[in-house]
């Protein structure tokens, strides 16, 4: 009975080690950086929805599940955004959200920081990166912020063009 009782509580408390966390919108940022015709270009994306579940102290145990609005996609100018989420682009009619889910998170180097595996899927193509980020504590959650190279070609998001096949997203998001 002992032990019975025993492996309860080392249950409850594993269970309840991990912090089930939803990402705030008005606190969290996913920005982008491209060139257009040689000179770089900035964005932004909002709308970041899913659930983190997340533990410092065991990190091989967390998950991420998150995904963002692919028609609120801001450049600072109209008629780009406008062709952005165009079918040559985002597509944005036909795939309304860009996710990722995460396969794996391990231990970095460093206390605070972390390697993230997992899956993007943007207009239905989906493909495997793996990234670094740190992890602060913040009040009843944590802000995390990580950086990751894509190319866009490997998503069919827009043909040959003036803007180059490459960009930067760096993440800020805060999760509570």
């Amino acid at each position: 009975m002992k032990k019975t009782i025993w492996l309860f509580c080392f249950a409850l408390i594993t269970r309840f080690s991990f912090a089930q966390l939803h990402p705030v919108e008005k606190e969290s940022s996913i920005h982008f950086t491209i060139k257009n015709f040689g000179f770089n270009v900035g964005g932004s994306l909002h709308g970041i929805e899913g659930d983190i579940r997340f533990s410092p102290d065991n990190p091989g145990e967390a998950s991420f599940a998150v995904s963002i609005d692919a028609a609120s996609i801001n450049t600072d100018n109209n008629m780009r955004d406008g062709h952005l989420k165009g079918e040559d682009y985002l597509d944005v009619q036909n795939y309304p959200r860009i996710r990722f889910v995460s396969v794996s998170v391990k231990q970095g180097k460093k206390k605070g920081t972390y390697q993230m595996t997992g899956n993007l899927t943007i207009r239905d193509k989906t493909k495997e990166i793996s990234f670094p980020f740190t992890a602060d504590n913040s009040g009843n959650g944590y802000l995390f912020k990580g950086s990751f190279k894509i190319n866009r070609k490997d998503f069919s998001v827009g043909g040959s063009s003036t803007i180059s096949d490459n960009l930067t997203v760096d993440l800020k998001v805060l999760a509570g």
